[in-house]
């Protein structure tokens, strides 16, 4: 967390009353931030590690009353404002994002151990976007119900410069109104096609599979296809892109629509052969290349991020149930993505996160540098 990001949240409100600032705000930000990226999963064990490195963490904050108590931990925690948390992060991360005409996955996840099942609330589902070439969060939009996220993806996209850029999302935000937002705001899209567009989907699983079994003869196309061998199993993905879209139903009401592709997945692994496809409605070109890219982008916030907020970082086992903890703790996972991300050796985040955890130096070159 360098002086820059220290500056950035600098203007988060404190939700406490002055009375009862025994620990100043910016004492318990560094302290939660500074034990999330060194594996401490909940309150307690947050101020476990704050006894642990009290005369670390003076080098950078004064701590002047101590280390403050789990219950004065989760106190503020819980009632700090997920949107204005969200409004620094972003200030802060767009002054360390490297310029790029990129691509960004916009996708949803729930917390599943979010869900406050004694006060009857649901767990939290969090809409992300995600720089796919910087493998940076962006931004993020909090839902408490997944079929919210057709509303949260707008909210989410007015936050984000579009212009350039190639904008990703699966069948759930495959919507009219989301395509003419990214193309008003200047940016390109690579949707997927599921059942929620039925008569589309079942128009691009036509073309597709009659152009194939014909062996694409006199289908204007671009094709490419990428292999993959990784522990005893082969990957081929096959991209077919077409700007012909003579067959589809009312394509003139998707803003930019320009083109439809397939990919398909054989899999073979010993004498086991699975193969499946997927559609795509897109305003980009018919290049193969740049429409394998833009999917294999989409992928990228599942196996980079979702993944890792997981198998890493314990999100889905958390216990953090009460008020604003739950979206809170996220956007304080997101951050630590980020900041393992610029650290920028070639390590793995699990292997980060020990080194944060035991190395002093380190973990002040990730936090502070």
């Amino acid at each position: 967390m360098s002086a820059s990001l220290l500056d950035h949240f600098a203007s988060l409100e404190d939700p406490r009353i002055d009375r009862n600032k025994r620990h100043a705000l910016v004492d318990i930000l560094v302290l939660v931030i500074s034990a999330v990226c060194s594996n401490a999963k909940g309150w307690e064990a947050i101020e476990d590690f704050g006894h642990a490195k009290l005369s670390w963490l003076r080098q950078f904050v004064p701590l002047a009353n101590g280390v403050p108590s789990h219950d004065c931990i989760e106190y503020v925690m819980t009632r700090l404002s997920p949107v204005k948390f969200r409004d620094c992060f972003m200030s802060w991360t767009r002054a360390i994002k490297e310029e790029a005409n990129e691509l960004i996955a916009v996708d949803g996840k729930t917390a599943r151990g979010s869900r406050d099942r004694a006060n009857g609330g649901k767990p939290l589902h969090m809409v992300t976007a995600w720089a796919c070439e910087n493998r940076l969060v962006l931004a993020q939009e909090a839902t408490d119900d997944k079929s919210n996220e057709i509303t949260a993806v707008p909210k989410l996209l007015e936050l984000l410069e579009l212009r350039g850029c190639i904008v990703t999302l699966d069948a759930m935000g495959c919507q009219r109104d989301i395509a003419k937002q990214i193309k008003q705001q200047e940016g390109d899209y690579v949707m997927g096609l599921k059942g929620n567009q039925s008569s589309l989907h079942e128009a691009v699983d036509d073309y597709f599979t009659t152009a194939k079994a014909h062996q694409f003869q006199s289908v204007p196309h671009a094709y490419t296809e990428e292999i993959d061998k990784d522990h005893g199993r082969l990957d081929i993905r096959r991209y077919w892109i077409t700007e012909d879209l003579s067959t589809l139903p009312k394509p003139e009401r998707w803003a930019g629509l320009r083109s439809m592709g397939m990919v398909e997945r054989e899999c073979i692994q010993g004498d086991n052969i699975t193969v499946e496809h997927r559609f795509f409605i897109a305003s980009i070109a018919a290049d193969a290349k740049r429409f394998a890219k833009a999917v294999r982008g989409h992928w990228g916030i599942e196996n980079t991020l979702h993944w890792r907020l997981d198998v890493t970082l314990s999100e889905d086992v958390s216990r953090i149930r009460k008020g604003n903890g739950p979206a809170m703790m996220t956007c304080i996972r997101h951050l630590c993505i980020n900041l393992f991300e610029r650290e920028g050796s070639k390590l793995s985040l699990p292997k980060k996160q020990n080194k944060a955890a035991w190395q002093d130096d380190y973990r002040a070159k990730v936090l502070f540098a």
